[in-house]
C-alpha cells in the first residue's frame, strides 16, 4: 500500500475549509518534523506530514493535514 504522503508538491494550488468557508492558497512546503508557525505548534513527522500553505486572500501561512486539503484545477 502506497502512502499518500506526496499527494501535494510545492507550488500546487489547493483549497481548504475555514470557519468563513473555503479558502484557496499555494503549497509552500511539506513539513516532516515538528515546527512552530507563529505561536502554533505543528506536530508534523515523516509518518504524519503536514503542508505549509499560503492563503491567496491574506498571504498568511498555516499548516494543514493532507486530508484537509483539496487540489484546485488551475
Amino acid at each position: 500500500m502506497q502512502a499518500m504522503t506526496d499527494k501535494f508538491k510545492k507550488g500546487d494550488k489547493v483549497e481548504w475549509e475555514t470557519s468563513r468557508g473555503k479558502t484557496e492558497g499555494t503549497i509552500k512546503e511539506k513539513l516532516t518534523s515538528p515546527t512552530d508557525i507563529k505561536s502554533h505548534h505543528v506536530a508534523a513527522s515523516q509518518d504524519n506530514p503536514e503542508y505549509l500553505v499560503e492563503s491567496d486572500k491574506t498571504g498568511k501561512e498555516a499548516a494543514h493535514k493532507p486530508e484537509s486539503l483539496k487540489k484546485v484545477k488551475e
